[in-house]
């Protein structure tokens, strides 16, 4: 059933003993539900716990609850209200959900400008503010951080990289007290450099563990060729959980459902460093895209030298990185087709967005390229690091074998040759990217 918050998954038996034996693993007396809470509700965020609330914590609620945090206070502006009323009465089954819910009338008064509705709210009735045209279920939504987490077994990182520290920082104060150590799952796709006392990157999973003293065994990363609102209608996808062996298989498991395969790996370095670079050069295929009249030879010639950076790149901050094939190379290739970073790098090339809007757009939330642009730049430009460049034999910081990565940041972050961006420059743009990429593949 299309669109609606009813699951299959969630009624047979083939759930419930997932579910119980999950319980088993962790511990969990008769009569103690399973405690899974969100943390952040941006699309995806959103949409995965919209899946385990159909799965599990529907028909299942007194062994499994599932609840969401998000900020309070965001308003929905009067337009995105009034394209959301529209949703709402295009869709039988959610138009009859909020009246036996007595909650159409707000959304009314909503389009009419008589209240405002606030996005904590429409996401009790299932609809995420940045992704007003795929309903969810309804969801438990909690506005209060130390209440959402502080006896979760589970939690899930749905927040950007960018906030990941900040946040779990402060639920590291309220975990102090606790004697086991909760299971957390990040969907964070991003990096952090740090430079003292030597040149390295910091993982979305090892900023949670920094900040809440939770072992890293307990900390996994899942990812894959993963566009929310189709995963939602139930378009197959399939997706990695990477981690320990001691959580990452039962909770491959857990999560797997008819359309929606996961599969657990070890490498879980090589699989978040590439979901922070997979924005990255959506970035950049959404600017060629549009500067091209989305030309399939120019499409493809800058998807093999894009890759290639991408792989260099991980080569030289993996130990022993996974070849990008499987689910990394499905991951990249929807990114760079579909995903919001290439969505962001069209419409600043059709001059449709400009770059004093920022990194956080309305509808879309944050464009978290824009951020892995600055952080992958400012680590492979220390000279600390240096590699021989494969042609003149010299030492040379690693960047200087990324051209599309330089390029990206002179646009995104000194903002430099925005000019590009104007028709009769589009040229120059796509030299930039294309002229001496090759340079990073042969150095691999």
């Amino acid at each position: 059933m299309v669109g609606s918050y009813a699951n299959g998954a969630g009624k047979n038996g083939a759930a419930e003993g997932k579910l119980d034996e999950l319980r088993r693993r962790l511990g969990k007396a008769e009569g103690d539900p399973l405690r899974i809470a969100g943390v952040g509700a941006g699309a995806w965020g959103s949409v995965f716990c919209a899946l385990l609330q159909d799965a599990y914590g529907r028909d299942h609620r007194d062994k499994a609850q599932v609840r969401v945090w998000r900020r309070p206070g965001r308003a929905v502006d009067r337009a995105t209200a009034e394209h959301l009323f529209e949703v709402i009465n295009a869709r039988e089954a959610v138009l009859r959900r909020l009246i036996r819910r007595c909650a159409y009338l707000k959304y009314v008064e909503a389009r009419l400008g008589d209240r405002t509705l606030y996005a904590d709210e429409i996401l009790r009735d299932g609809f995420c503010l940045n992704m007003i045209d795929t309903p969810l279920c309804p969801l438990k939504v909690v506005t209060n951080l130390q209440e959402a987490v502080w006896d979760a077994d589970i939690v899930i990182n749905g927040l950007p990289s960018t906030e990941t520290r900040e946040v779990f920082g402060e639920i590291g104060r309220y975990w102090k007290e606790r004697i086991n150590p909760p299971i957390i799952i990040s969907l964070a796709k991003g990096i952090e450099a740090s430079l003292d006392p030597m040149p390295r990157i910091i993982t979305p999973t090892q900023m949670i563990a920094n900040a809440t003293g939770v072992p890293l065994e307990n900390i996994l990363y899942l990812g894959g060729p993963n566009i929310a609102s189709e995963i939602y209608n139930k378009e197959y996808a399939n997706a990695r959980i990477c981690g320990s062996e001691k959580w990452r298989k039962p909770l491959s498991k857990f999560l797997r459902q008819p359309h929606f395969i996961v599969w657990d790996n070890s490498d879980l370095i090589t699989h978040e460093v590439m979901g922070g670079l997979k924005n990255i050069y959506a970035i950049g295929a959404g600017m060629v895209a549009a500067l091209t009249n989305e030309s399939a030879t120019s499409k493809a010639v800058y998807f093999s030298l894009c890759t290639s950076e991408m792989i260099y790149i991980t080569h030289l901050l993996a130990e022993e990185p996974e070849r990008l094939s499987g689910p990394l190379l499905a991951d990249t290739y929807v990114t760079l087709l579909k995903g919001r970073n290439a969505w962001y790098g069209h419409k600043l090339a059709k001059a449709e967005l400009t770059l004093e809007m920022g990194d956080s757009i309305k509808g879309k939330g944050t464009i978290q390229g824009v951020s892995a642009v600055n952080a992958f730049y400012e680590l492979l430009s220390q000279g600390s690091i240096s590699v021989t460049h494969p042609e003149t034999k010299k030492h040379v910081a690693p960047v200087e074998l990324c051209p599309i990565l330089k390029t990206l940041y002179k646009i995104l972050i000194k903002r430099l040759e925005c000019s590009c961006f104007l028709d009769h420059h589009c040229s120059l743009l796509l030299q930039f990217f294309f002229c001496y990429s090759p340079v990073a593949s042969t150095a691999v």
